[in-house]
């Protein structure tokens, strides 16, 4: 498990070596083009900012075309100063052109820092909402079906005669055992039959 770390302290070290590097060939360009004391040190800072900030919009969303813009003039801006302080020159003798480009630079990066940090993003459309389930219950099926008036009930099915004299067997020992007449859930134990059909026979047989 050793190797991860100490590849990741690898790349964290060249990482810092390179910016510091980058820091002060900026400070070292900046100070060649007149700006002296605590200006030549904010301009590396200012570029570096602005290349986190594009680099930070194209991870997070938003204008793509806007941040890979500013993203490729603070990289030219970095690349520009190691190269213009790798010998190729004079920096005794830095030429007018880049002196306006220096002293240009703040407004350039206020210009894009602003936008970045205040430009439109990409907004994630919303989820449409997702259609309810259909309510299998009895509260589901009168929520989305109209009131339908009563229908008349349905008619009884035909009692085969062995169960009708069966029952007014049961219904008469009843009787005559607590002198009451039999009620339905009574008969329909007593008959083990579905409790429609006990119904059936207490009120068209047994009365």
């Amino acid at each position: 498990m050793a190797r991860p770390a100490l590849r990741a302290d690898a790349v964290l070290v060249q990482a810092v070596i390179a910016g510091a590097l980058s820091f002060a060939h900026l400070h070292d360009l900046a100070a060649a083009a007149g700006q002296d004391g605590w200006k030549a040190w904010a301009y590396p800072v200012s570029v570096d900012l602005l290349l986190v900030a594009a680099w930070h919009r194209l991870r997070n969303g938003g204008s793509k075309p806007a941040a890979w813009c500013w993203f490729a003039v603070a990289l030219t801006a970095s690349l520009g100063a190691n190269v213009a302080t790798a010998g190729l020159l004079d920096m005794d003798d830095v030429p007018a052109w880049l002196r306006i480009l220096v002293a240009g630079w703040p407004a350039v990066a206020f210009l894009g820092g602003t936008l970045l940090a205040h430009g439109s993003r990409t907004q994630t459309p919303a989820p449409s909402p997702e259609p309810l389930p259909a309510d299998n219950g009895a509260s589901g099926a009168s929520a989305s079906a109209p009131e339908l008036p009563p229908a008349s009930a349905p008619a009884t099915a035909p009692v085969p005669p062995a169960l009708v004299a069966l029952a007014r067997k049961v219904a008469d020992e009843h009787r005559a055992r607590t002198g009451t007449a039999i009620d339905t859930s009574i008969l329909r134990a007593r008959l083990g039959v579905p409790l429609r059909l006990a119904e059936a026979i207490t009120t068209h047989h047994l009365t």
